[in-house]
């Protein structure tokens, strides 16, 4: 699995990047539907309901690591736990586009933030810091303050941050290739589990998972 394949100053402590190119080959929408209802299904198992989830480790670390950044995780809850307490509540994942249906099983999966950013919509190197007074993205909501947020940047600027994502790298229904990126507190997950997750969920999907 590729695992570190963009040069990144990591100034916040505590997290580990994980990596993975997808390249759509011949999408199978039926697998990926099916896919998606198995997320759904076990993250409901996982937790009997929304109070459980910020008890989960994975999820208390994130929380911890979002505080260490400036950034109230019960006030900008990070894209994993706000997606988990929605199929917790009895949602499903929706249908979007290949890639981000994937990259959203892996959030559920691991209860971590994952993004995927169109090839190309950014280059190295790459910076992992907390944002601070008067840096701002449109994200797929609107204008996003990133002061006190954790934020992946690259010479542009501001490229994602674990919140809500970044027009910017915004995956359309026809992007075929697109890198996944996954937020994870080193404490609690590394780049082995991640690689066997999305390989796993993957398999059958017509996505191919890119390695080094």
């Amino acid at each position: 699995m590729t695992q570190t394949p963009f040069t990144t100053d990591m100034q916040l402590e505590g997290w580990r990047l994980f990596w993975a190119h997808l390249a759509i080959k011949d999408a199978d929408t039926a697998t990926l539907t099916a896919r998606r209802g198995q997320v759904a299904e076990t993250a409901r198992r996982r937790f009997s309901d929304t109070a459980a989830i910020s008890g989960d480790p994975t999820v208390a670390a994130l929380r911890k690591l979002f505080r260490a950044a400036g950034c109230d995780p019960t006030r900008y809850r990070p894209a994993s736990e706000a997606l988990l307490r929605r199929l917790v509540k009895g949602g499903e994942l929706p249908e979007i586009s290949p890639l981000v249906d994937l990259n959203n099983c892996l959030s559920a999966e691991l209860a971590v933030p994952c993004c995927v950013m169109v090839e190309g919509s950014f280059s190295a190197p790459l910076t992992w810091r907390s944002g601070v007074e008067g840096e701002i993205y449109e994200s797929l909501r609107g204008p996003f303050n990133l002061e006190g947020k954790p934020v992946l940047f690259d010479p542009d600027g501001p490229l994602d941050t674990p919140i809500t994502g970044n027009v910017r790298v915004k995956v359309e229904p026809d992007t075929g290739k697109a890198w996944l990126v996954a937020y994870m507190p080193a404490s609690e997950l590394d780049l082995e589990t991640a690689g066997n997750t999305i390989d796993r969920l993957a398999e059958g999907t017509g996505i191919k998972i890119g390695r080094s």
